[in-house]
């Protein structure tokens, strides 16, 4: 059994301290950091090379959602959950949009925090129905940022890229468009050998990059 790397990073330490004790007590998950502000979070990540870093919104030294568009920006296959105290759906939309594969709700029970970090490190995307209903609204633009940027992508790889750009898994993918798992795998294959890149993370960046799903908020 694989076991993540977790970073804390939120400025309280009975939360941190609360969430470190609840992992400890599993096998597949390992506190190697906590840091609380926004630039301890930022270094501690690029040297520490977490998994996963669960990150409070508000900090010291900046706002979470910032220490995740630099976190994500230097280290990709590092995930953000984002860790709120209410279920903001601007906040939560601003941080999905900067790099956050999820949130979890602070108080939403033990589990169901667990399972959210245990979700975004292998990869999936954790959001409430309000949030994904505004990040489908932002894609709805997406289409025609997709064709002048990749014009080589046919219809079908754009959409495919436009949710790898949010960080939707393969399983996402293929529930939202209504494809086989092995389609989606094929698709994902196919747009990263057009944009000439390796992996999905690298095409997540050159997707944003070019204004899909993660533009700048506001």
């Amino acid at each position: 059994m694989r076991t993540l790397r977790i970073l804390l990073a939120d400025d309280h330490p009975v939360l941190r301290g609360g969430l470190r004790a609840l992992m400890a007590d599993t096998d597949d998950l390992e506190v190697v950091g906590e840091a609380a502000t926004m630039p301890d979070a930022i270094d501690a990540a690029a040297r520490l090379r977490p998994d996963v870093v669960v990150m409070d919104l508000r900090m010291p030294g900046g706002d979470g959602i910032e220490a995740t568009r630099r976190i994500v920006g230097a280290r990709p296959e590092t995930s953000v959950l984002v860790l709120t105290m209410h279920d903001d759906e601007a906040s939560v939309f601003a941080a999905m949009r900067a790099g956050a594969r999820g949130y979890a709700v602070k108080g939403s029970g033990e589990e169901a925090i667990l399972n959210a970090v245990r979700a975004v490190g292998r990869g999936e995307a954790i959001f409430g129905p309000a949030v994904a209903d505004r990040l489908l609204e932002h894609l709805a633009d997406a289409p025609a940022l997709a064709a002048r940027a990749f014009p080589d992508l046919t219809e079908r790889e754009r959409e495919v890229l436009e949710l790898l750009s949010v960080g939707a898994s393969n399983g996402d993918i293929a529930r939202r468009l209504r494809l086989s798992p092995k389609t989606v795998r094929n698709h994902v294959s196919n747009v990263c050998s057009k944009l000439g890149v390796s992996d999905r993370a690298q095409a997540a960046i050159m997707a944003r990059e070019a204004g899909l799903g993660r533009s700048a908020a506001g």
